[in-house]
């Protein structure tokens, strides 16, 4: 009897839990009546920072439509002018840079940032930034040094040999060069690069001098293989006749009589007449029995009685 009577001392009664649970769901209501009254006085807040975002994603629309206008009208004025197409290509990223930044500058402003403050904010970032970007400063030297110099123009073959580089410009822009491999692969080069190394431009000339040479070997009739190589030399439509053109002795190598040419082709067919008169001299010195040798050592004994 004692230990019933001690449970229920223990055991809260329905009263208690009815009055807990009222005094949970009056705690409920008023929190959820404060974050109600706290959204209802944040409202128009959100509406008038809802509508500068609306603002501000219009006018970055009519912004980037205006910028590609402009740059279409100075796209178009250059070509008029009949400027090179790598300065056209520089002006034109560069215009395209500097008039995003504007309208990311108008577009701050329009959210209540002062031009005050963005100056001050960009004067003591200026160092920082400028130190973080040296490398993107010296390509952007470059790009300004590459058109104003112009070393090379888009549509030029330059090798890099530093840097084993080699390909057709395709386009000059602010901080970089994009080529074109042998095998059409892209190569984006840094402008600093470009003016930094010395670099070999094989298309700046519309001519280009073919040098060749070819061993015979000592046994052949050196006069009549020098004067196969002239015929075919002076018969190529592709060799430019007006210029000088070439056959000598070279050198005399260790098993082979080498026999210099050259002789002056346009540029764009440099490869393919190179090619072609290779094959040429060896079918042709083949026909005409002339032994193009190999590197070989002769051993000579000598015989003791």
């Amino acid at each position: 009897m004692i230990w019933l009577a001690a449970a229920s001392q223990t055991e809260p009664s329905v009263e208690d839990v009815i009055d807990t649970a009222e005094q949970v769901t009056t705690d409920t209501v008023q929190e959820v009546n404060q974050f109600i009254k706290f959204f209802n006085d944040r409202i128009p807040d959100l509406i008038a920072f809802g509508i500068q975002v609306v603002l501000a994603i219009i006018v970055f629309i009519i912004g980037s439509k205006l910028i590609k206008w402009v740059r279409r009208i100075v796209k178009r004025s250059l070509e008029r002018a009949n400027a090179d197409t790598g300065v056209s290509q520089f002006i034109d990223s560069l215009l395209k840079f500097g008039l995003y930044a504007l309208l990311i500058f108008i577009i701050a402003m329009r959210f209540g940032v002062e031009s005050s403050s963005v100056a001050a904010l960009i004067a003591s970032a200026g160092v920082a930034v400028g130190l973080a970007v040296q490398g993107t400063l010296s390509n952007f030297a470059g790009g300004v040094l590459i058109l104003l110099l112009k070393p090379f123009t888009v549509g030029d073959y330059v090798i890099v040999p530093q840097e084993g580089i080699e390909g057709t410009v395709k386009e000059i822009q602010i901080f970089y060069t994009k080529m074109a491999t042998v095998d059409n692969q892209t190569v984006v080069v840094p402008n600093s690069i470009l003016t930094e190394n010395s670099l070999t431009n094989v298309t700046a000339r519309p001519e280009r001098q073919l040098d060749l040479k070819v061993g015979i070997s000592y046994d052949a009739d050196l006069k009549k293989a020098k004067q196969l190589i002239e015929d075919m030399l002076y018969s190529d439509s592709t060799i430019i006749q007006d210029e000088d053109i070439k056959v000598f002795v070279d050198s005399l190598g260790d098993s082979s009589v080498v026999i210099g040419l050259r002789a002056w082709v346009k540029t764009e067919e440099y490869w393919k007449t190179r090619w072609r008169l290779l094959e040429q001299i060896k079918l042709t010195f083949d026909e005409e029995g002339i032994e193009i040798p190999y590197n070989q050592l002769t051993v000579h004994m000598k015989n003791e009685e």
